[in-house]
């Protein structure tokens, strides 16, 4: 159970990579409320929002956690240049809107074709739409992937690769190898898989820690999660508990 006053150390189950119906790929059913809902059903205390190059759902999804117990970190699926995603995590909105502008600055100018990739909607905290997203969103941007993670890492934020066994948008599929000079904490693995298997697999997975998110594109996704044993909700315990530092640790648990 998450200890969101911070001082003693508890677990806190994490899903750290939730779609939401701004993402095109994304269910009709992955809306705010939801959400939150079917995260606490599953026993989630922290889900981080993270729709492709894109964060106007994240607030909505706040709110409609609000008196929940579920914490909402903002977030964000990059595609860079060399198309592998890469999650921005953050601890504010704040934070999160001034690196949604670097991303646009460096987001092609096209129109999303709903008919064939699906529509991107922008709703409020109880699933009412507010608008259609017509830029194109799931699109590689123009920053590096290494410029992206040092980048975030910089305004305070997590930078971790995503599904990284994956064989498309993925480190590995994408560059065949971990750059030694990546400043990222943690990489991710896909739910179908186990941290054991991937190293075996990839061996140069060998020695970073290993994190496993839903990648919640429907609301059966979010029960695959990562247990962080840690003082709070916060981007600096997080990677604290990635490190193994000062008593904090993390493990993968699914639900």
């Amino acid at each position: 159970m998450i200890n969101k006053a911070g001082g003693r150390l508890g677990d806190t189950v994490a899903n750290l990579h939730v779609h939401t119906v701004l993402s095109a790929c994304a269910a009709v059913e992955m809306i705010p409320p939801l959400i939150v809902r079917e995260a606490l059903a599953q026993g989630i205390d922290l889900i981080a929002i993270t729709d492709h190059n894109a964060s106007a759902n994240v607030a909505a999804v706040q709110e409609a956690a609000v008196g929940s117990g579920l914490v909402v970190l903002p977030g964000m699926e990059l595609q860079t240049y060399e198309e592998v995603h890469l999650l921005c995590l953050f601890d504010s909105l704040a934070q999160l809107e001034a690196w949604q502008e670097v991303v646009d600055a460096h987001l092609p100018q096209q129109e999303n074709t709903p008919e064939i990739l699906g529509e991107q909607f922008v709703v409020d905290q109880t699933g009412d739409l507010i608008r259609r997203e017509s830029r194109l969103l799931q699109t590689s941007t123009g920053i590096r992937l290494k410029d992206a993670a040092t980048e975030v890492v910089r305004r305070g934020g997590l930078a971790i690769p995503a599904h990284v066994d994956r064989p498309l948008f993925s480190l590995l599929a994408n560059l065949g190898f971990v750059p030694s000079d990546l400043p990222v904490d943690a990489l991710e693995i896909s739910p179908h898989t186990t941290p054991s298997a991937a190293c075996s697999r990839f061996p140069q997975l060998a020695g970073y820690p290993l994190i496993q998110s839903g990648d919640a594109h429907h609301l059966g996704d979010l029960g695959t999660a990562t247990v962080f044993t840690m003082a709070a909700p916060t981007i600096s315990e997080i990677r604290l508990a990635l490190r193994g530092q000062e008593g904090r640790s993390f493990r993968i648990e699914r639900r």
